[in-house]
């Protein structure tokens, strides 16, 4: 594929994830995604031949890759100090967009986790590599039981997020920040 076709492909991959992140699923039509990337439906179809669930599915595990690249590159003194950059960046990005960017994954997998196997693999696999990346930090600052500590400060973070965009506040996140370092 020559650099238009992947050019292409990145615009639909772009438009379908912020269209998934504000609307989830149901309120990311294909035509949606279409007028916000400026593609041809024929490009749609010609790189995801799977159609809607393909395109899901790749922009679920690509936003994946962004958060753990994310994690993975914040230049922290600990695991504390990680996660405070962490919820400072996801706060900024959820403030910026009205509100409507939280989480990459959470509302397609509240949607879809449990009537679509292959949206659910692609959102278990984000939510898997996330943990994997603040578990290994937490393995490095030495805390013991790092991997369930993982999931406690996932479930915290993706619960401040969906909080904050209920309230419309960054104060959620701001808690959360304070309980997980109380924890840490």
């Amino acid at each position: 594929m020559g650099q238009k076709g992947e050019e292409t492909r990145a615009r639909l991959l772009d438009a379908a994830s912020r269209l998934l992140e504000s609307g989830g699923y149901f309120g990311a039509g294909l035509n949606q995604v279409l007028a916000e990337s400026g593609a041809p439906r024929g490009s749609l179809y010609f790189h995801f031949p799977g159609g809607k669930d393909q395109l899901v599915t790749e922009s679920v595990a690509r936003a994946g890759q962004d958060i753990s690249a994310l994690i993975g590159g914040i230049e922290a003194t600990d695991t504390a100090d990680l996660l405070a950059q962490l919820l400072d960046v996801l706060g900024d990005r959820l403030e910026r967009s009205a509100w409507h960017q939280g989480c990459p994954v959470a509302t397609v997998a509240l949607e879809l986790a449990a009537s679509n196997d292959t949206v659910q693999r692609a959102c278990s696999a984000a939510y898997t590599s996330w943990e994997a990346a603040l578990r290994d930090q937490l393995v490095a600052d030495g805390h013991p039981g790092a991997e369930d500590l993982a999931t406690t400060v996932l479930a915290l973070i993706e619960g401040g997020l969906l909080l904050a965009r209920a309230h419309r506040s960054r104060q959620p996140l701001t808690r959360v920040a304070g309980a997980i370092t109380a924890l840490l």
